[in-house]
């Protein structure tokens, strides 16, 4: 469902990555930077080891902030090594959003081609959280961002957005 307004979110920016610095995040400050000039507030934002646990102990933690309403992580959905942010967000999802990773990968393939096969870009709702995680390389993250997110982040968006959905940050706890 549509509001009649665009209404601000808190939103937490996670990177997860062996590799990635403050100083070499390009992905991270593009999600950030993306959220912030279109109204959105970014009080969270971190990066973490590409391990199960530590994906799914700084994700419980912002799932049951109150004034978190989005996370949007980024790496870890491929299939190399020690990627495993499916393997460690799906199991917190109280519902999963089929569609983000499905149109993802359409997108991703008028970019890319076959290689979006190897996307694992997935979407749930916990705890009245809405969860996007995404591949890793900047480009798949400004494919989310236009493609997907800056509508569905967006509460005047038409015919429907989450934003309706995401109750506890309009004060309905």
């Amino acid at each position: 469902m549509a509001n009649s307004e665009f209404t601000p979110l808190e939103i937490a920016v996670i990177t997860v990555s062996d590799t990635r610095t403050t100083a070499n995040d390009t992905s991270g400050d593009y999600l950030d930077d993306a959220c912030v000039a279109a109204g959105h507030r970014v009080p969270y934002r971190e990066i973490i080891k590409d391990d199960v646990y530590q994906i799914r102990a700084c994700l419980s933690t912002l799932i049951a902030d109150p004034d978190i309403k989005v996370v949007l992580m980024t790496g870890g959905t491929g299939f190399a090594g020690r990627d495993s942010t499916p393997e460690a967000v799906q199991p917190l999802f109280d519902k999963q959003i089929d569609g983000f990773g499905e149109l993802f990968r359409y997108l991703s393939f008028q970019e890319i081609g076959s290689s979006t096969v190897q996307s694992r870009a997935l979407a749930g709702l916990a705890n009245e959280t809405a969860i996007f995680c995404m591949p890793g390389s900047t480009g798949a993250c400004k494919t989310a961002w236009s493609g997907i997110l800056q509508d569905q982040l967006d509460g005047s968006h038409r015919p429907c957005n989450f934003v309706g959905v995401l109750h506890k940050q309009l004060g309905k706890h």
